[in-house]
């Protein structure tokens, strides 16, 4: 059984590794044995650190995914580095918090370019190589905004809910070609993107009245859920959303 979860061999790029969930990702990758390729627009040291206590090898590209100008560049340079590209988790994403109605276009692109724009064009250029050689594991980090509606993020919200859609959209067309794509949605995790409502004491206060498991998530806790859908223990998993929320949607 140990084996179904050895990702050892395996190149992965997690977008957004510098910190956070994007961060615990890549050690918990690193862990089961996966090379790592760190993207994200300011340091990684911390991240190589701790991937390199794991034992795994790591590369770290800056990049700034606002555009999909680094995309193709990103695969290009995985490729040239391990000579592969096996596990792709696009994990970068920003948020912007305005009443609906004062949110601006610019807020609005910002977010949904990042948030999905950017995970449609770097999935697409990843699984070019993938398909070709007839194997792959896409995640993408959804929301429990995939699912619900939230408040004074609206671009959050539709990027979310669109990256379900992909989702769903890319497994059609590619699990019959050997490329599993699935999803993780978060819950309520202590990150920079939740900053603010762990220090409102009345927002925090209520969300922790509805998770069941009583606590705010840590980054590592999506670990498990990341292994599991990078390696052959989901080799017939497609297209499914996988909430890691302590119960939130469960109640």
């Amino acid at each position: 059984m140990q084996a179904l979860f050895d990702l050892s061999g395996k190149i992965a790029v997690v977008t957004g590794a510098n910190t956070g969930i994007g961060q615990a990702i890549a050690v918990a990758l690193a862990e089961a044995g996966a090379s790592i390729v760190a993207v994200g627009r300011s340091s990684m040291d911390e991240t190589e650190t701790l991937v390199g206590k794991a034992g795994a090898k790591f590369h770290a590209i800056k990049a700034d995914l606002g555009t999909i100008e680094p995309v193709k560049p990103i695969v290009a340079e995985a490729l040239e580095r391990f000579g592969a590209l096996d596990i792709l988790v696009n994990n970068a994403g920003i948020i912007r918090r305005t009443d609906a109605i004062d949110f601006t276009e610019e807020d609005w692109d910002a977010v949904m370019n990042v948030n999905l724009k950017t995970a449609f064009f770097l999935s697409q250029a990843a699984a070019r190589h993938m398909l070709e050689k007839g194997c792959g594991k896409i995640i993408n980090i959804a929301s429990l905004l995939s699912f619900q509606g939230g408040i004074r993020i609206p671009s959050y919200t539709a990027s979310k809910s669109g990256l379900a859609g992909l989702t769903r959209l890319l497994a059609c067309e590619w699990a019959g070609k050997g490329v599993n794509v699935n999803a993780i949605a978060p819950g309520y995790f202590a990150t920079n993107n939740t900053t603010a409502l762990r220090e409102d004491a009345d927002r925090n206060a209520s969300i922790l009245a509805r998770i069941p498991a009583g606590r705010w998530g840590e980054p590592g806790d999506i670990g498990g859920a990341t292994v599991f859908l990078a390696s052959a223990a989901s080799d017939y998993v497609h297209g499914t959303v996988l909430p890691v929320d302590g119960g939130w949607l469960a109640r």
